[in-house]
């Protein structure tokens, strides 16, 4: 947009020193920021407003493109007997109680047998 290098920057600070005094510098660069921070927000809200534009033109774009492709295919492809509708969800259970499982039962060791003993069946297999 703007190309200044270096050398060029420097003459217009020398220049802007001289013209407008080592006093009012610090304010004249304040109010140059501010009116440049304005154009950088318009510029940005003008470039997101014709962007937003152009998007809506290819979705519109790609609608068309859509619905007649959608139209090519029904035409090749015609429904030859209308759909059937889906059966009526059954209705919900009233009886909402809660459910009996049935526990396990438990028996307790014999009266002789100790911590360790855990009968043949367990004592013949090996640790995995």
């Amino acid at each position: 947009m703007l190309d200044f290098n270096f050398a060029e920057m420097g003459v217009v600070a020398i220049v802007a020193l001289l013209v407008i005094g080592p006093k009012d510098l610090p304010k004249a660069l304040r109010v140059l920021g501010y009116w440049v921070g304005k154009a950088r927000g318009v510029a940005r809200q003008f470039r997101s407003g014709f962007d937003e534009m152009v998007r809506e033109a290819e979705l519109a774009e790609m609608e068309k493109k859509w619905k007649a492709e959608n139209e090519r295919i029904m035409r090749e492809h015609p429904v030859l007997t209308p759909a059937e509708p889906l059966p009526a969800p059954p209705p919900p259970d009233e009886d909402n109680g809660p459910v009996m499982v049935e526990q396990p039962t438990v028996v307790p060791a014999a009266a002789g047998s100790e911590a360790g003993d855990q009968g043949p069946a367990l004592q013949n297999k090996a640790p995995s």
